[in-house]
C-alpha cells in the first residue's frame, strides 16, 4: 500500500489539514514516518547540540568508566580509550546529515539501502529491538535510584514502591516522546544547562578526591594491554554507534542545511559530555569501591549534593529514553504498523514497562539482555557502514517523497521488496564483526586467534562499507534507484 499521507492519521480528510505550526512543543507531533514538506522546514544546525549533550549527561558513561578500571587501565590508557570511543560519534553526526536532505527519519531513508521489505527486517532488529531493550535497562536503573531517593525519606522499598516509581519514570519519558520532535528540541535546551551545572559539581568534588598517580595492581603489557583497550574501545563506542537512527532529529531542518554542520553540532552534543563523564567515572575508580557506582559516588559527595545528583541522574535517563522511546515509535511505524506515531511510542513504553517491572519485581532477566547488548555492536556498526555508504554513493541525494512510497513496484522496491547490495552487506558484515568480537558472552575465532583483541568496531564499519560499495556500482536496479 502506497504511503504518501502522514501515518498520523490513516486517512486525512482534506478539510482537516496539519496545524500550524506542526512542530511545537505544546502540541502532540502530527508527522511520523512521512516526508516534512520544505514549508515546514525550520530550527540551525547548532540546536542539534543541547538535543545529544541532554542525553549523554549521563549516569551511564560513569558506569562504563568505572568498567575501564576494572578491564585493568590505567588513568591515562583509560583517557585514550575514552576519546578513541567517542569518536565514532562522527558517524552518528555524518548520519544525522541525511534527516534534512531526505526530510524523512533514518527509519526511512534505510529504505534506500535495504528495500521495502528488507527495511523493515532492519529496523525491527537494529531500530525496534534493541532501542526496547535499553527503554527497560535504563528505566530499571532509574527506578532503583528512585528507590533509594525514597528510602532517605523514610518510604520502604516493597514491591509497590518500585513499580509506582518504575511507572512515574517511564510516564514522564512517554510524555516527552508523545509530544515529539518540537517538545524535545525547545526542553533540551535548558536541560542540557542544568544537567550539565549538575554534573559539572559533582565532578568537581571526585577530581578532588581522585588519585592522579592511580596504577593498577597487576598493570597490563604487550598483547594483553591491547586487548583491553580493544575491548574498553568496543564498550564505548556502542553508545554513539547506537545512534542509527541519528536522522530523526535532525529531519526538520531546512533542506540546505551543510552535512558538516550537522555532523559538527551533532559530534560535539555527544563527544563532549561523553568523555568528561565518562572521565569521572574513571577518577572515582581510582580512589574508592566502585562495585556499587552509586553508592561508590556518594562517598565524594556532601550530604547536601547527593540527592540532587541522583535525581539529576534520574532526569538524565528520562532524557535519554525519551529519545530512545521517539525512534522506537518511528521504528514500529517503518516496520508497518498503521497506527499514529503517539500511539506506536505509547506501544512501545508499554512494552519496555511491562520488561522492567517484570525485570525489577519477578526475575531480573535484564542481566541476560545485558550480556546479550554486549553483541549489539556487532549488529550496529554494520548497519552505520552501509548507511555512510550509501550517503557517499548518492552523495546523500535522497528523494524523501519517493522513500514515503512502499507499494510494489516503487522506486525503492528493488528485487522482491529486497536491496540485494545492502542486504548481502550488512550481513556479511554482521558475521565479519561477530568473528571480531571478544566479550564476556562470546568471543570469535579472529579474535581468539589474536589473543583476545577485539576488532568488531572497525571491521563491522570497514567491511559492509567496502562490500557495499562495490556491489551496488555493480548492479542495474541500484543505478536506477538514484
Amino acid at each position: 500500500m502506497s504511503q504518501t499521507t502522514p501515518p498520523e492519521t490513516a486517512a486525512p480528510s482534506p478539510a482537516l489539514p496539519h496545524p500550524v505550526p506542526t512542530d511545537s512543543a505544546t502540541r502532540v507531533e502530527t508527522h511520523g514516518i512521512d516526508y516534512i514538506p520544505n514549508a515546514e522546514r525550520h530550527g540551525r544546525a547548532r540546536d542539534l547540540f543541547a538535543v545529544w549533550a541532554a542525553p549523554n549527561v549521563n549516569f551511564l558513561a560513569v558506569v562504563i568508566g568505572v568498567t575501564l578500571v576494572l578491564l585493568g587501565l590505567n588513568l591515562w590508557q583509560a583517557l585514550l580509550v575514552i576519546v578513541i570511543g567517542n569518536l565514532f560519534s562522527v558517524i552518528t553526526g555524518i548520519v544525522a546529515g541525511s534527516g534534512p536532505a531526505a526530510g524523512t527519519p533514518s527509519e526511512i531513508i534505510t529504505r534506500a539501502m535495504y528495500g521495502i521489505t528488507g527495511n523493515r527486517f532492519n529496523v525491527a532488529i537494529a531500530g525496534w529491538l534493541i532501542s526496547v531493550c535499553y527503554l527497560a535497562i535504563n528505566w530499571a536503573a532509574a527506578t532503583t535510584v528512585a528507590v533509594g531517593l525514597l528510602g532517605r525519606l523514610g518510604v520502604a522499598s516493597n514491591g509497590w514502591t518500585i513499580a509506582i516509581s518504575a511507572i512515574v519514570i517511564a510516564a514522564a519519558t512517554m510524555v516527552i516522546s508523545v509530544y515529539g520532535h518540537g517538545l524535545i528540541m525547545r526542553l533540551y535546551q535548558p536541560l542540557a544547562i542544568l544537567l550539565a551545572v549538575i554534573f559539572a559539581g559533582m565532578a568537581v568534588f571526585v577530581v578532588g578526591g581522585a588519585q592522579w598517580n592511580y596504577a593498577p595492581a597487576h598493570p597490563l603489557h604487550g598483547l594483553e594491554l591491547v586487548a583491553m583497550m580493544a575491548a574498553g574501545i568496543a564498550l564505548v563506542a556502542s553508545g554513539p554507534l547506537s545512534y542509527t537512527n541519528s536522522a530523526d532529529f535532525a529531519r526538520y531542518l531546512p533542506a540546505a542545511t551543510r552535512v558538516r554542520d550537522v555532523a559538527l553540532w551533532t559530534t560535539l552534543g555527544m563527544v563532549i559530555p561523553g568523555v568528561l563523564a565518562t572521565f569521572v567515572g574513571v577518577l572515582a575508580a581510582s580512589s574508592v569501591d566502585m562495585s556499587d557506582p552509586e553508592a561508590g559516588l556518594e562517598k565524594f559527595l556532601p550530604g547536601w549534593f547527593a540527592p540532587i545528583f541522583l535525581i539529576s541522574v534520574i532526569v538524565g535517563t528520562i532524557a535519554n529514553n525519551a529519545m530512545t522511546a521517539y525512534s522506537s515509535g518511528l521504528a514500529l511505524q517503518a516496520v508497518g504498523i498503521r497506527l499514529p506515531r503517539s500511539r506506536t511510542v505509547l506501544l512501545d513504553g508499554t512494552v519496555g514497562v511491562l520488561m522492567t517491572l517484570f525485570a525489577l519485581l519477578v526475575w531480573n532477566f535484564l542481566d541476560s539482555v545485558s550480556s546479550a547488548l554486549q553483541l549489539a555492536v556487532t549488529v550496529l556498526a554494520p548497519v552505520m557502514g552501509v548507511y555512510l555508504a550509501d550517503m557517499l554513493w548518492r552523495r546523500n541525494r535522497y528523494d524523501g517523497a519517493a522513500l514515503a512510497d512502499d507499494s510494489r513496484g516503487s522506486r525503492f522496491w528493488f528485487t522482491g521488496g529486497v536491496h540485494i547490495p545492502g542486504a548481502v552487506a550488512v550481513l556479511v558484515g554482521i558475521g565479519a564483526s561477530l568473528m571480531c568480537s571478544a566479550t564476556l558472552v562470546f568471543t570469535g575465532p579472529i579474535a581468539a586467534a589474536l589473543g583476545g583483541i577485539d576488532l568488531s568496531v572497525p571491521v563491522g564499519l570497514l567491511v559492509p562499507f567496502v562490500l557495499y560499495l562495490l556491489l551496488v556500482r555493480r548492479s542495474p536496479r541500484s543505478q536506477a534507484s538514484l
